[in-house]
């Protein structure tokens, strides 16, 4: 698991053992769900810049894992796909399902 940053890595004032395993936890998440946030949005600027189909459906699949694993929302991912599907409709004449 990769370290954490300074400015994350601070000890937590928990009163009991479960809280602080709970904190320590915690700041494992937000660093891995940063990193997925961080790949959404170079793969959304990927996709943008290129329109092209592949990197459209990279994007999709992407946030669907996220969508999954509960990262982002489930509405949000849909309605980014829908938005995505439809500008590639508008430039390719087919949509990337």
């Amino acid at each position: 698991m990769p370290r954490a940053s300074p400015s994350t890595n601070f000890r937590s004032m928990a009163n009991t053992r479960s809280a602080a395993k709970r904190a320590r936890q915690m700041a494992g998440r937000a660093l891995r769900n940063r990193r997925v946030l961080s790949r959404l949005g170079s793969l959304q600027k990927r996709a943008a810049k290129k329109s092209n189909t592949e990197g459209v459906r990279s994007l999709i699949s992407a946030l669907d894992k996220a969508a999954k694993r509960g990262i982002i929302h489930k509405n949000a991912a849909n309605r980014q796909k829908a938005r995505l599907n439809k500008l590639l409709a508008a430039t390719s004449g087919t949509p990337a399902a």
